[in-house]
């Protein structure tokens, strides 16, 4: 993994002809059309990794609007929901809850994952579903259980008729009719700057700061690599390896929810989901895809004994033996994990009339 320096900034610009710019040294023919956006990239993370479409540089324009959108709860069909409704900067951008409430108190089948760090990733939901964060940023809008809009179009209307909005979508997209798509640009470039890193584990694990970590957590990050077997699946920048895997959660005689298979169609992916990042990950708890352990205890416990046997578990999950005092080593380690750099985005006071 790259050294990320703590005072690096990646600068995005829009600029005619839709180029994308991270240098911040613009080219003497072009002219920028937007704002640029200083995205810093903390400590313990790849620069390298993180996703920018070139269709979609980070502008301050497109940053500001997607903040409003992702707090207004006119975004849902009957103004009750918006997307902080079940990613929280309280609780790092979740919800707290087992699986999370939409509208009409409907309540879905799954966690809500975090939001942060979600520049590190291409494929989004725990099924992988949504190939770009565009597309997952306007996927719970037309979800019947989620925020209820029948469709894209009805989404559109609803933010035609508030001027202030066309007055934000214009500065940020241009004098054109705003579209679903544009939607999903704004609330992409928005979650883009929810990023966590400068943690304790990275300022000893990078910078060499002894008393960064407790002596417990030292014991957790051999163990993490070692004994535990964790980065087999939770490995790089931001602790995940952006894949599938089925490690036996729902095999106990409930109705199983087949995860990825419902998007890949290929059998050996029956009850496989991805694997989430381990940042932040004492503050956004419950765990799992369908919030059933309150715990890191409880999901430690769950790996020590090879996950729960069923045809398509994935062969890295074995028993771990470990003992009670290593468990808390690691829990010890991953509460080390809790960074900056997300802190700032926080309701805004006001919204377009």
């Amino acid at each position: 993994m790259k050294k990320s320096n703590k005072n690096l900034k990646i600068f995005a610009v829009g600029l005619l002809g839709g180029v994308l710019l991270l240098s911040g040294v613009m080219p003497n023919d072009a002219r920028a059309s937007e704002q640029e956006y200083e995205l810093e990239i903390p400590l313990g993370l790849d620069e390298d990794l993180f996703h920018i479409p070139k269709d979609n540089p980070l502008t301050k324009e497109k940053v500001a609007l997607g903040h409003l959108l992702y707090f207004d709860k006119r975004l849902s069909k009957n103004g009750s929901i918006a997307c902080a409704t079940c990613h929280m900067p309280a609780l790092a951008f979740t919800d707290g809850q087992p699986v999370s409430t939409g509208i009409n108190l409907q309540q879905g089948g799954r966690s809500a994952p975090t939001s942060i760090n979600r520049g590190f990733s291409k494929a989004q939901f725990w099924d992988g579903r949504a190939s770009t964060l565009e597309e997952q940023s306007v996927g719970p809008l037309t979800n019947p259980i989620e925020h209820g809009f029948v469709n894209n179009d009805e989404v559109v209307a609803t933010l035609n008729k508030i001027a202030g909005y066309k007055k934000l979508f214009n500065e940020a997209f241009g004098e054109v009719p705003i579209t679903i798509q544009q939607v999903g640009k704004a609330i992409a470039s928005f979650q883009r700057t929810l990023i966590s890193g400068n943690s304790p584990f990275d300022k000893f694990d990078w910078d060499g700061e002894e008393k960064a970590i407790s002596e417990a957590a030292k014991r957790g990050k051999k163990l993490f690599f070692g004994k535990a077997r964790c980065n087999l699946c939770h490995f790089g920048t931001n602790f995940s390896d952006e894949n599938f895997h089925n490690i036996g959660i729902g095999w106990e005689g409930e109705a199983v929810d087949v995860g990825r298979y419902h998007v890949s169609h290929d059998k050996k992916d029956i009850g496989a989901f991805k694997t989430p990042t381990l940042r932040e990950i004492s503050r956004t708890g419950p765990y799992m895809h369908d919030g059933r352990f309150v715990t890191l205890k409880q999901v430690i416990d769950h790996y020590n004994q090879g996950g729960v046997k069923n045809p398509f578990l994935d062969n890295q999950i074995i028993p771990l033996n470990l003992t009670e005092s290593e468990k808390q080593d690691l829990v010890e380690m991953l509460r080390s994990l809790n960074g900056e750099g997300w802190q700032h985005a926080t309701a805004p006071r006001s919204f377009p009339e």
